[in-house]
């Protein structure tokens, strides 16, 4: 088992091949940008051979801002699993969305449980976003997002993520994640990433975690060579299935508990803590596997 230094990094550990870092509340600061040492962490990543891929409930036309930083190494897992896109060009490689026919079984039960008339919804597909005339997004609607009375009106491809709101009670927290996991049943995936009063669902089997391992797969990493940092409960299956798991100082309660090493909160840059330390361990590999010369000696 390895230690763990002051930083809340593991001391000895072998470096990663893959981190896998959360965004909102995790990598990026309190007011939703990349810290200078952040951004230098990620390149020094990258030129240490690190892969980092982002694995985020955020659409993917939420990472515009973020394309400086990744563009040149890497993927983004973004709607909780749903979709792989391509950073550089914010282009969907991959999806796994819902069809038309359980997002509208799903939407007929939220309808039965609190009422026509209180629920409002809206998704997120590839194609972009499409809302009730109903839904009050606390973020700015892209111009040419489609609207209708109705949310089945719109569906025209898959759905990534059905975003839920209700005028009635529950409409905060964690009981409001608990009712409708309650109302869903196993037709679908209910996720709670710290956004109160806005509930995320999405396919059968998208987690962050099944995004992670299909994704790592396809580039031949093994879980135990994955870091894995986030700081909400939709971050726990990722955590449980990376061999090394991180939660920065201001996770919810349960996400602390369940990771591995604690790191410095977001706005102390506790991923680019990660990464550093990821890189150092890198280096002292490479230094350990080159050859020795007559009369050389291992380092004590």
């Amino acid at each position: 088992m390895s230690t763990t230094a002051a930083d809340g990094t593991p001391s000895d550990a072998a470096p990663p091949r893959l981190v896998a870092t959360d965004l909102d509340g995790t990598l990026l600061r309190p007011d939703g940008t990349v810290s200078a040492r952040t951004a230098a962490a990620l390149a020094a990543a990258e030129e240490a051979g690190i892969a980092v891929v982002f694995v985020t409930a955020r659409p993917h036309r939420w990472l515009a801002d973020l394309q400086p930083h990744v563009a040149g190494h890497g993927v983004a897992l973004c709607a909780n699993g749903a979709s792989v896109v391509d950073v550089g060009t914010l282009r969907v490689l991959e999806q796994h969305g819902m069809p038309a026919d359980v997002v509208g079984a799903v939407v007929a039960r939220l309808r039965e449980r609190w009422g026509a008339d209180r629920v409002h919804l809206a998704v997120e597909g590839a194609d972009g976003f499409a809302h009730e005339l109903g839904y009050a997004s606390d973020h700015p609607v892209p111009p040419d997002a489609r609207s209708a009375d109705r949310i089945e009106d719109l569906l025209t491809g898959p759905t990534l993520k059905l975003l839920v709101r209700t005028s009635a009670e529950p409409s905060d927290g964690a009981a409001f994640v608990d009712a409708l996991v309650d109302v869903v049943g196993d037709l679908a995936v209910v996720a709670d990433s710290g956004a109160h009063g806005l509930g995320e669902i999405s396919g059968p089997g998208v987690t962050k975690a099944a995004g992670l391992a299909r994704w790592a797969a396809t580039q031949e990493i093994d879980a135990g060579d994955v870091w894995a940092v986030g700081d909400a409960p939709n971050d726990l299956p990722m955590l449980a299935w990376a061999g090394t798991s991180f939660a920065v100082a201001n996770a919810y309660p349960a996400v602390l508990e369940a990771a591995d090493h604690r790191l410095p909160s977001n706005a102390d840059d506790g991923v680019a803590v990660l990464l550093e330390r990821a890189v150092d361990a890198a280096s002292a590999g490479r230094r350990d596997d080159r050859p020795r010369t007559a009369g050389s000696s291992a380092p004590s």
